[in-house]
């Protein structure tokens, strides 16, 4: 198994962009250090929370800075985009990487991207959004012809080539034919999930479902790659948790429900989840009722908190439950060098990781 990591990222209103932004970075750098083999990194315009709206920027500022871990988009919210512009930005990023970069996609969940984007969501048009975005960006990576090109919501003309004075869309991927992609996947028959089946992508499940709908995740992938003549590849599945170590199972419940992640959780992702009626992720028991999904709750049933021993235990369950996945992307939330959270991370790679099943 790998350590990755999935920083949305979590900084409560009122935060200073710039500073966060340091933060952020560092964090990346720290994981490096750490050995972590990747770091993703989320996108949303409308979130106060998740203050990240141009994760291909702070991509490109954590390459130069690092020299191993890969680097991805977790993820780029497609219908936010202007496939012609995300082409070239993405393009241009995977040079600047040089194979250090990952391509996340999915089609947003977050109600304000969604207003801003006017999508009709009762007839789920971001799905059909999302999927036409991403043929078109394929297409420019690939040989598109000169002529206008149009879309749902966009229009743009290709120019001629023109050798003489060097008039082309010229920008393509380092990787080819294009970056490895990551799908991102929440509901038990995700959209997205289906599509990375069927293309042989990196599927991705979110930190916010239990053991059982991570089952359906793999078997919606699994059936989608079937169908399409696929095989699918345990090693390459991604589960996002939200991980913490302690230095006794008491004390790192404490640090966690009075810390970042009980903040985060009780202010930001319980609220969201209401909203957005999809509170039944969090839930092992669906008939529980709403209120009974607290910190605590989530403490003994969802995160992955303990001592080393605790955590590792936990995670090797995980792991034999789902019947095995590759790697294991640890939620990001505030932190700094020499902080209870970098010790956590450092624990969590020098006496859990080696404890793990490995995936080959």
């Amino acid at each position: 198994m790998q350590l990755g990591y999935f920083t949305m990222p979590l900084h409560p209103p009122g935060s200073d962009p710039a500073e966060t932004l340091v933060m952020d970075l560092d964090q990346v750098v720290a994981l490096e250090e750490l050995g972590f083999a990747e770091a993703w990194i989320g996108e949303h315009i409308s979130s106060v929370w998740e203050n990240v709206p141009a994760p291909d920027l702070l991509i490109a500022q954590a390459l130069a800075v690092t020299s191993r871990i890969k680097l991805g988009t977790g993820v780029n919210c497609l219908p936010n985009h202007s496939p012609l512009m995300l082409a070239q930005r993405i393009a241009q990023l995977d040079q600047m990487a040089r194979g250090r970069f990952y391509w996340g996609i999915g089609s947003g969940g977050f109600p304000g991207d969604q207003e801003m984007m006017e999508l009709d969501l009762a007839n789920f048009q971001q799905r059909g959004l999302t999927r036409e975005i991403l043929e078109e960006v394929l297409y420019l990576w690939d040989s598109p012809a000169a002529g206008v090109r149009e879309g749902p919501r966009w229009r743009y003309r290709i120019p001629a080539r023109d050798p003489q004075i060097g008039v082309d869309l010229h920008m393509r991927p380092y990787q080819r034919p294009h970056p490895p992609i990551g799908v991102a996947g929440i509901g038990p028959k995700s959209d997205m999930l289906t599509l990375a089946g069927e293309r042989g992508w990196i599927p991705m499940s979110i930190n916010i479902v239990t053991t059982p709908v991570l089952k359906m995740h793999w078997q919606t992938y699994s059936e989608s790659a079937a169908r399409a003549g696929k095989d699918a590849d345990r090693r390459i599945w991604r589960i996002c948790r939200d991980v913490y170590i302690g230095d006794t199972p008491e004390q790192a419940r404490r640090d966690m429900l009075d810390g970042a992640l009980g903040r985060d959780w009780t202010d930001y992702f319980l609220p969201i989840l209401r909203k957005t009626n999809t509170l039944m992720g969090p839930k092992v028991d669906p008939s529980m009722p709403d209120d009974a999904v607290t910190p605590e709750y989530l403490a003994e049933n969802l995160w992955i908190v303990g001592d080393a021993d605790e955590v590792t235990a936990k995670l090797r369950k995980l792991y034999d439950d789902v019947g095995g996945f590759g790697t294991l992307l640890v939620i990001g939330h505030e932190w700094r060098r020499g902080d209870d959270w970098h010790r956590s991370m450092t624990r969590l790679a020098n006496e859990v990781l080696p404890r793990l099943p490995s995936t080959g």
